[in-house]
């Protein structure tokens, strides 16, 4: 089927200033563009899209889809944004590469992130066997990160244990097989276990081998509070080292001691890349941040997984341990600064006889029974079985911003789908950029913003025809108004699709059609080739 997108504004994903034109879609790819106001078209069908803006379609950097987007093919909330792709494998955790225990064990692990679904077929084992899985239809593409905590575990376990030099030679082979079926690189979660476990020499020779196949590490470094500063040198002195792109994943500075300190983190990303280093970043449009509750915890006291971490929760003499880091010294899970009760807002459970927990923070729940906050945070993780999904109510406005213009800076949702109440950049994302940031406060112009969202996160990804709108190119298309365009999703009510994108084309197939959802299911997998591009 043929369209004929006619008299669009078009924004094309290069940061060059917009301009009109007939666009013809053809066979899943961009076929022309032409001047507007041609003669009568032969195309299937026509959209007028006079006073509407066509970009590419977005790229979410930074995607926790990995289940969602099988369990629920509609996937309305990427794509009522105008997500046309996704960066999966986030955090070092993940579904592939794996084998029986290790998915087991995973499926308890990130049941927040996810959710776990009992009757789910979880018949792949390998990277290549996922992204096989997806091209059985899903509603937008996918590009697919080898998660380190996985690889870690797999060789090493779940304890906090060094890495011997043959098990970093193991965890090569791993890595090389993932990407040679088709992952674009390596993410890392810092502060989360078993990845908080690895020291540099195993992720140095980790990103070296990731660098040799043309991929890019993209870490959720050791710390986005106390430390984050000191983190992200360790990440740019690491990749540097290893001759591998870094992509720094949600690149924001949260907590208390880092506020209006975004200037500090610029200056350095910018001396590193004037030394020329290559390096991207992603963040989300919000201020709060989401994990899980069981994120908060001391490394030490989730070594080895969800049975002994339950079993450290009913020990006294562990809690007493726990409850020091938490409220004295700093928890390394809670990025080394003093868990603040008042910010941690519960956004889901996994069992519901504790719904009626969400939307209130740790603190509120403990002045409301009248108990300790950390008894509080205690009961829930064992009575939820460490499942439960939380806000960090940790940002800062001023930092947002300063991060969002920088010249490598790419946007990414980190938006969890699941729990009665997830964040709502899940939902609002990239609407909010190009509503509320680009035309309410003017942060940056139209052709900027787009490019951000675009243009920039696929050279990242060495896309080989996407990102752009230009003849030749796959059909991954957004018509959005940009007079109205705006995020709907609110912490109140987070599961709104977005106002003012009435069009989404995936592959040439309309998924969004004046503003309803169709059944098309054009997305697929997006491997990376031995050539280094991605398609």
């Amino acid at each position: 089927m043929s369209t004929l997108i006619r008299a669009a504004t078009v924004v094309d994903g290069t940061e060059r200033p917009r301009y009109r034109a007939d666009v013809l879609v053809e066979a899943g790819a961009i076929a022309a563009i032409l001047p507007p106001g041609g003669p009568p078209s032969a195309a299937d069908r026509v959209v007028d899209a006079d006073g509407l803006v066509l970009s590419p379609g977005f790229i979410d950097m930074h995607a926790h889809s990995d289940l969602q987007i099988l369990l629920n093919p509609d996937h309305l909330a990427k794509i009522s944004q105008g997500v046309t792709t996704e960066l999966l494998g986030q955090d070092g955790l993940s579904y592939a590469p794996v084998d029986d225990d290790a998915l087991a064990m995973l499926r308890k692990k990130i049941a927040g992130w996810n959710s776990d679904p009992a009757d789910f077929d979880f018949s792949w084992r390998t990277v290549g066997e996922y992204l096989d899985r997806l091209d059985r239809g899903i509603a937008g593409n996918a590009a697919y990160l080898v998660p380190h905590g996985v690889v870690r575990a797999l060789v090493c376990g779940w304890d906090d244990v060094p890495a011997r030099a043959d098990d970093i030679a193991a965890m090569q082979e791993i890595v090389r097989t993932a990407m040679a079926e088709g992952a674009v690189g390596l993410s890392a979660g810092l502060t989360y276990t078993p990845g908080m476990y690895a020291d540099n020499a195993e992720l140095l020779a980790l990103c070296t081998t990731v660098g040799e196949l043309g991929g890019f590490f993209a870490p959720h470094h050791r710390s986005y509070g106390k430390g984050a500063l000191d983190a992200y040198a360790e990440m740019i002195d690491l990749t540097t080292r290893a001759g591998c792109p870094l992509h720094l994943s949600h690149a924001t500075m949260n907590f208390a001691p880092n506020k209006g300190r975004a200037g500090e983190l610029l200056a350095m990303l910018d001396a590193a890349i004037a030394d020329g280093a290559d390096i991207t970043l992603d963040t989300y449009p919000y201020l709060p941040g989401a994990t899980t509750l069981s994120a908060v915890l001391p490394s030490w006291s989730s070594a080895g997984g969800q049975d002994p971490t339950l079993h450290r929760l009913r020990d006294p003499s562990a809690l007493a341990r726990i409850r020091d880091d938490l409220e004295v010294h700093g928890s390394d899970g809670c990025h080394g600064v003093v868990a603040e009760w008042d910010t941690i807002e519960i956004s889901g459970v996994t069992h519901p006889e504790l719904d009626g927990l969400v939307g209130r923070t740790i603190a509120q729940v403990a002045a409301d029974t009248g108990r300790e906050p950390f008894a509080v945070f205690v009961d829930v993780l064992l009575r939820d079985e460490l499942g439960t999904g939380i806000l960090q109510h940790v940002g800062h406005e001023e930092n947002v911003q300063a991060i969002m213009r920088h010249p490598r800076h790419t946007g990414g949702s980190d938006g969890l789908l699941v729990g009665a109440k997830p964040h709502p950049r899940a939902w609002g994302t990239f609407p909010r950029y190009l509503g509320h940031y680009c035309r309410d406060l003017g942060v940056f112009s139209l052709e900027e913003c787009v490019g951000h969202l675009t243009g920039r996160a696929a050279a990242r990804l060495k896309l080989r025809d996407r990102g752009l709108v230009k003849a030749g190119y796959a059909a991954d298309l957004v018509l959005f108004d940009p007079a109205t365009v705006a995020a709907s999703a609110t912490y109140a009510d987070p599961r709104q699709p977005a106002a003012g994108i009435p069009y989404v084309f995936v592959n040439g197939e309309l998924a969004m059609d004046d503003g309803r959802r169709t059944d098309a299911l054009a997305g697929r997998a997006l491997r990376r080739l031995p050539d280094g591009a991605v398609a």
